[in-house]
């Protein structure tokens, strides 16, 4: 696959029926100290959203987008100044700042007083740094923005560098370094940091550490005056782009913008360019190996090239790194796919710092493949002589801005503050017109730009990283002790300079794709519209259900076919077996389906405790032929052993790898191992895996296609006539027997008081304790209590625990359900605090809490209550997102689709005596506990669950 998008715009002229502008006019607002551009960026015709730019007077520019349809307001400030411009004796200070400016200004000095008027108002806040970029980003209810922003814009104009918080904020940084120290990417990103020009500041350590931001030597200034000074050496208006997305009309959003970031300070500045190369040309080419913590192994081959950003019209270099990372027929990867080296590949340009960039070409292993990478890096440069041989060619440039051009015009809206993010980075990159279009514009065939790029792609020009568990090194990375070496081979000369042949050692088969014939041709719109899905056909063993839609302005459908069975998940055997069948059924269609994917056209099986779904996304036109294919491949394709070898070394190199996930997440998972049937371990389903084969498989899905039930669901632009054609279609092809009673359901189970202490399996060294407070029952009323009890809770346990007593990064605490069972979950993870001395401070916060609750009273909830009910009721913001969540109703049995709009109004109804009554048998008599140490040995959960008992429901 490629790594830049695969579809991007037509030419500028092409598209130019498609777009809107506004008028280029300039009018001065005095009484708001604004100018405001009447100008909007170019958008697609379905894009009834209002945009207004704005240039105040201090240099700062704001894009406002007045949506009316919205129900979060967001914000999102990016500066661009990052970890590049860290002085050298203080790595991560740029990091450590964006931290500091979340705890207090002059007008709010509290600690908490951002966090909490966020979070009791329905919101989510955050922040990250980048090497050029730090980016500050809230949502919240509309109604609250405006207090809000006045918080948020004294980030950037009266920030207090709380000098009693600096120690408590480097030890937060320090375990954020931590949490991640184990990270593949971030290994292999810190040895590849040590053979690039040391003199790039991209190049470098960012996260920042205690080391690296110890107190400062005597007579030095200190810590907190080196961070005043960055802030005032860097921070200005003039490098940072603020956008705003909420349904207020435009004139109120330019207010609120004017009135609130006027202040911050304009001190001329620009934003900072890097100039020194991001490699030395001397250096190459460069092979290494390094050790992996995954099982896991990888080949990147990158090569060093201009950023491409500035040529963003034409995009030279996508056409490249879409032919060398297309995955049809002759491609690349499906040659290495045929000889047993690969599994996956994806190429396209990263690491860019404005002039300089990375082109990479990442490649998945196998074990074989593993001992093959330089015949692998021999076929690579076989298939780049193939591209300089005749594969650019204007028809495929433009079959690609097609293709663009097709998105862009049905471009899908994400939610406010997703909206936000992206467009205040777009506006530090782009002009205005192009703030929405510029991932998708494409102006016309440049192929003496592209074939720049493609003659960067020498072996003269390689840095080549190999990464596996089974390497040893001599070197250690600084920052994230990676071991690792120089990649040697034995039939390649001493002289490293020396060109590996492409003739001798590359695969033979590679061939350049032919036009797609997947692209849509009939994208008129239908004129239909339900408020909920209908059932159009209610058999014994089939119901199909269907709910057409144009709210987004779009010609595609979602489908989703449930092929249900009832020992699909019946033994870790079977589960295994099902995610076998649902992974080879994705694999054996890949080559053919590559194309479809570029055409807009998305298919993926994946298995779950019912049996497995078939899952269809893309435009209305040519869907049916995909999932005619799709049906005839589940039924009588040829599971070969080579596939079924392929995905199942996948698979099992996912459950192998499973320790090594992040630490918070394996004591979620966990917990879910616990208190919902039926669920299996990953170590369950590994050892279940390993005397599978392809019989087996074949067996496996002849018992599945032999008798099953099936669960439909259509929901888009759409008729019914056409939904029931193709739904009927399907069911006689697979002519379901089962009725739904032969179904068992995804039961969640009652934490009990012996319940023990249970210890995930992890190799991780850091501790973690997860408390789960379970509710009485799995009806309305005990999951709105609980979640508003959540939303009451989160602040506070997140200011005390980790901003306060700096147990660690990952702190948080919150509503979570298991299913439909009701829970609260308080999580720590720590690199240096015991889960014994975790518990206790956990112990010591919800006495605390109780009382907390003893002294609330329902006008204190209220914004709670308010907060949850809006949550609970937010609108869709993508077809798919709106499909994925009725699927989910259904598969709850909520055939009516109002059950959230039930549980929002039972939130609404929740008072403070129905907490204080629920909080003692909550906080002694339902508790399940998750906890580890390094070192402990894990549990057999299921083992020591047996004897659960299904958490009772409740007639409402």
């Amino acid at each position: 696959m490629s790594l830049t998008p695969t579809a991007r715009c037509c030419s500028l002229a092409a598209a130019a029926a498609l777009l809107i502008t506004g008028p280029a006019v300039a009018e001065r607002h005095p009484e708001a100290g604004a100018i405001a551009e009447v100008v909007s960026p170019l958008v697609s015709p379905h894009d009834s959203r209002d945009y207004r730019v704005l240039t105040l007077e201090n240099g700062l520019t704001a894009l406002l987008v007045s949506d009316p349809d919205a129900d979060k307001a967001a914000a999102s400030m990016n500066v661009s100044v990052g970890s590049a411009q860290d002085p050298e004796d203080l790595a991560g200070l740029a990091h450590f700042l964006e931290h500091m400016l979340f705890l207090g200004t002059e007008p709010f000095p509290e600690a908490d007083a951002y966090q909490g008027y966020i979070s009791r108002r329905g919101g989510s806040h955050n922040a990250f740094t980048a090497p050029q970029d730090t980016n500050y980003f809230f949502d919240i209810d509309p109604d609250a923005l405006e207090g809000a922003l006045d918080r948020f814009s004294q980030f950037f104009i009266s920030p207090l560098f709380n000098a009693d918080r600096l120690e408590s904020e480097r030890n937060i940084v320090h375990s954020e370094y931590m949490a991640r120290i184990r990270d593949d990417g971030r290994r292999e990103n810190d040895v590849l940091n040590a053979l690039l020009n040391p003199e790039n500041p991209t190049n470098s350590f960012s996260v920042g550490s205690r080391e690296t931001l110890a107190d400062r030597p005597e007579g030095e200034p200190s810590l907190r005056e080196r961070v005043i000074d960055f802030y005032q050496r860097y921070y200005d208006a003039n490098v940072m782009h603020l956008t705003l997305v909420a349904p207020q009309p435009l004139d109120e959003l330019e207010t609120l913008v004017a009135e609130r970031f006027t202040g911050i300070a304009d001190r001329g500045l620009e934003a900072p360019r890097i100039t020194a190369p991001l490699a030395l040309e001397e250096a190459q080419p460069q092979r290494v190996a390094l050790q992996s913590v995954r099982d896991s192994r990888h080949l990147r081959l990158l090569f060093p090239i201009p950023d491409p950003i500035a040529e963003y019209r034409h995009k030279p270099a996508d056409l490249v790194a879409h032919l060398l990372g297309h995955e049809g027929e002759g491609s690349l990867l499906a040659v290495l796919r045929e000889a047993g080296w690969a599994d996956g590949l994806s190429a396209g340009v990263s690491r860019g710092d404005g002039h300089h960039a990375l082109f990479s070409v990442n490649i998945s292993l196998t074990p074989d493949g593993a001992k093959a990478r330089d015949a692998i890096e021999a076929t690579l440069f076989a298939a780049i002589e193939q591209l300089r041989a005749g594969g650019l060619e204007a028809w495929r440039y433009d079959e690609k801005a097609r293709l663009a051009e097709q998105q862009f015009r049905f471009q899908q809206h994400g939610a406010p503050r997703q909206e936000a993010m992206r467009l205040s980075m777009n506006l530090s990159r782009f002009p205005v017109e192009d703030v929405q279009y510029a991932a998708y514009r494409m102006d016309g065939f440049a192929p003496e730009r592209s074939a720049v790029y493609l003659d960067a792609l020498t072996p003269d020009n390689l840095i080549r990283l190999y990464s596996a568990p089974d390497v040893e090194g001599d070197i250690t990375s600084p920052w994230f002790h990676t071991p690792w070496v120089e990649d040697r081979a034995e039939d390649r000369a001493e002289d490293k300079r020396q060109e590996v042949s492409g003739e001798a050692n590359a695969l033979a088969g590679l061939a350049l794709p032919d036009p797609n014939p997947f692209i849509a041709e009939d994208l008129t719109l239908r004129d239909v519209q339900d408020e909920r899905p209908r059932r159009l056909v209610e058999a014994p063993a089939f119901d199909l259900w269907h709910m057409a839609d144009a709210t987004f302005n779009t010609p595609k459908v979602e489908w989703r076919f449930s092929l249900q069975h009832p020992e699909a998940a019946s033994s870790a055997r079977d589960a295994a077996l099902a995610r076998l069948l649902a992974g080879w059924l994705d694999d054996s269609l890949n080559e053919a389906f590559y194309p479809a994917r570029l055409a807009g056209q998305h298919f993926e099986a994946y298995a779950h405790a019912r049996g497995i779904t078939l899952s269809f996304s893309g435009w209305r036109d040519r869907q049916e032929r995909m999932i005619e294919r799709v049906l005839n491949q589940l039924q009588v394709g040829d599971i070969s052993e080579a596939s079924v070898e392929r995905v199942r070394y996948r698979l099992q190199r996912e459950w192998r790898n499973a320790p090594q996930a992040a630490l918070h997440r394996q004591a979620g998972r966990t917990l879910a191992e616990a208190l919902v049937r039926p669920q299996w371990p990953s170590a369950a389903l590994l050892e279940a895996s390993r005397e599978l084969n392809a019989d087996d498989l074949r067996d496996y899905r002849d018992a599945l296609t032999t008798e099953l039930r099936l669960e439909a669901m259509a929901v888009g632009n759409l008729t019914d006539d056409e939904a029931e054609a193709l739904g009927r279609q399907v069911a006689k092809a697979l002519a379901p027997t089962l009725e739904a009673s032969a179904i068992p359901d995804l039961t969640p189970l009652r934490a009990d008081a012996d319940l023990p202490s249970l210890t995930p399996h992890t190799s991780r060294e850091e501790s973690v304790v997860l408390r789960y407070l379970q509710g009485p029952d799995r009806s309305l009323a005990s999951q709105a209590r609980l979640a508003v009890l959540g939303q009451l809770i989160d602040t506070p346990f997140y200011q005390r625990l980790r901003t306060e007593e700096q147990l660690g990064y990952v702190v948080n605490a919150g509503y979570s359900p298991m299913l439909d069972a009701p829970g609260l979950a308080l999580l720590v993870q720590s690199p240096e605090t015991e889960s014994a001395a975790i518990d206790a401070r956990i112990d010591a916060f919800l006495d605390d809490f109780e009382t907390t609750l003893a002294a609330l009273d329902d006008e204190t909830l209220a914004p709670y209550r308010q907060a949850v009910h809006d949550s609970l009721i937010q609108r869709d913001t993508s077809l798919a997102g709106r499909a994925g969540r009725l699927w989910q109703a259904m598969s709850f049995g909520d055939t009516e689709f109002d059950r959230r709009e039930r549980l929002a109004e039972q939130a609404l109804a929740v008072d403070a005596d129905d907490l204080r009554e629920l909080w003692p048998n909550l906080r002694e008599t339902a508790v399940a506990r998750v906890a580890y140490d390094p070192g402990n040995e894990p549990d057999d959960v299921l083992a020591l669950t047996q004897h659960l008992e299904p958490l009772p429901e409740v007639e409402e």
